[in-house]
């Protein structure tokens, strides 16, 4: 594979990963602590059980990534969606910020050469990119339930966190002024 391509995608994925984090930080940080273990239904997820899961997922599959299974004998997959009594924001946090170091680590970590390796998970092979790809899905999947838990929570006391409505048009029209301005600097 090109070196530049490999380059590029490893990236481009660890931009991305970083997005979808900041993006459900901003989220969670909103709520108060009590949200944080509020279903909408029986059947629905907390903000808890959605940081416990996803920290749990991470540090599963990113730990030694490149030379274990993505699916660690010491995962209990099932306890990710029960909230032990007493749990509380810093040590979902916690558990949140490892998955998330451990991803990040790994992805930072990579080398061009590497985005020709062959990762399992639950014993199956993948692509390194098809495991990076994997990973952005179910992150985005659950970012994006987080984010929908954070807003119905905060209501109308919720920070958007990209384009506000009704701002789209100013957004676009700064944004291609913006471009046209670089543009012209670098073609000078």
């Amino acid at each position: 594979m090109d070196d530049d391509f490999a380059r590029s995608y490893l990236e481009n994925a660890a931009a991305e990963l970083r997005n979808l984090k900041k993006m459900a930080d901003r989220a969670i940080a909103q709520v108060a602590d009590a949200d944080l273990f509020t279903t909408l239904d029986e059947e629905s997820n907390s903000l808890a059980v959605l940081l416990q899961h996803v920290g749990g997922n991470l540090r599963s599959r990113f730990r030694d990534f490149l030379t274990t299974d993505g699916e660690k004998p010491d995962r209990d997959r099932d306890a990710e969606f029960v909230i032990a009594p007493g749990t509380g924001r810093a040590d979902l946090l916690a558990r949140w910020e490892a998955g998330w170091t451990t991803l990040l680590d790994a992805v930072d970590a990579l080398r061009p050469v590497d985005v020709g390796a062959t990762v399992t998970i639950r014993g199956e092979p993948h692509s390194l990119v098809q495991a990076l790809e994997r990973a952005v899905i179910h992150l985005a999947y659950h970012v994006g339930q987080i984010v929908l838990l954070a807003k119905h929570a905060r209501g109308r006391e919720w920070q958007t966190l990209s384009v506000p409505r009704g701002a789209s048009a100013a957004i676009n029209r700064a944004m291609l002024e913006k471009a046209g301005r670089e543009g012209r600097a670098t073609s000078s």
